[in-house]
C-alpha cells in the first residue's frame, strides 16, 4: 500500500539550496515570534503604567510631593513617569537660576520632556524594523527557494526517460514548501508590525498630550506666583 509523502519527508528530500532557504525562513519566523511576544508584553505594560500614572497624577496633591515620591522609588522610571521626572527636575534646576524668564523656564522644561518622550518611543520602536524586514523579504526568499527547487526538478526530469505525474509532483511539492514557509514567516510579522505601530502611535499621542497638559499646569503655577 502506497503512502503519501509527509511534509517532513519532502523537506528532507529537498535539494540543499532549498533546505538552506527553509532554514533561513524558520530562523526568521522564530525571531519574529520572539519579537512579537516581547513587544506585546512591553506595550501592554506601558499602557497599564500610563493608566496608573494618570490616575495618580490627576488625583490632586502637590507637584513637589509627587516628584519626591517618584524620585525616591528605586525602580527605573518609564513612560509618563520618566517624562514628568525629567521635566520637573529641569523646572527645579532652572528656577534656581536668577534672571530666567517664564518663557525660558518653560522652554527648558519642554526640551527635557521632549527628549525623554522620544527616548521612550525609541525604546518601543526597537525591533519593529526587524519585523518589517521579515514581513517584506520572507515571501521573496521563499519564492527564490521555490524557483530553485522547480528548476532543479525539471533539470532532473529532463534526464529521465519516463516523466509522469507521480515523478513530477514530489519535486514540485518540495519546492512549493519554500513559498508556504515564506508566507508563514511573513504574515505574522506584517500583522504584528502594523498592530504595534498603531499602538506606539497611540502611546506617543498619550505622552504628547500629557507633556502639553503638564506644561500648561506649570505655566499656571508660574503665573500664580
Amino acid at each position: 500500500m502506497s503512502t503519501e509523502p509527509s511534509v517532513m519527508h519532502l523537506v528532507l528530500g529537498a535539494s540543499l539550496p532549498v533546505q538552506l532557504v527553509l532554514l533561513i525562513l524558520l530562523l526568521a519566523s522564530v525571531a519574529s515570534w520572539a519579537l512579537i511576544f516581547h513587544k506585546s508584553s512591553l506595550l501592554r505594560r506601558a499602557r497599564a503604567q500610563a493608566k496608573r500614572f494618570e490616575e495618580s497624577f490627576w488625583s490632586g496633591g502637590s507637584l513637589n510631593d509627587f516628584y519626591d515620591r517618584i524620585s525616591r522609588d528605586p525602580r527605573p522610571r518609564e513612560g509618563q513617569e520618566a517624562i514628568f521626572e525629567a521635566g520637573f527636575r529641569e523646572f527645579k534646576r532652572l528656577r534656581q537660576i536668577e534672571g530666567r524668564s517664564s518663557s525660558e523656564l518653560l522652554e527648558g522644561v519642554e526640551r527635557a520632556m521632549r527628549v525623554t518622550l522620544h527616548r521612550q518611543i525609541d525604546k518601543f520602536e526597537e525591533g519593529l524594523s526587524v519585523l518589517a524586514t521579515i514581513g517584506s523579504v520572507s515571501p521573496y526568499v521563499g519564492l527564490f527557494g521555490t524557483v530553485w527547487g522547480i528548476m532543479s526538478a525539471f533539470m532532473n526530469l529532463g534526464n529521465a526517460q519516463n516523466a509522469t505525474l507521480a515523478t513530477v509532483a514530489p519535486p514540485i511539492a518540495e519546492a512549493l514548501i519554500a513559498t508556504a514557509m515564506g508566507l508563514f514567516a511573513a504574515i505574522p510579522a506584517v500583522v504584528a508590525y502594523n498592530r504595534y505601530s498603531t499602538q506606539i502611535d497611540e502611546l506617543f499621542g498619550r505622552y504628547d498630550r500629557f507633556t502639553d497638559e503638564f506644561l500648561g499646569l506649570l505655566q499656571r503655577q508660574i503665573g500664580g506666583q
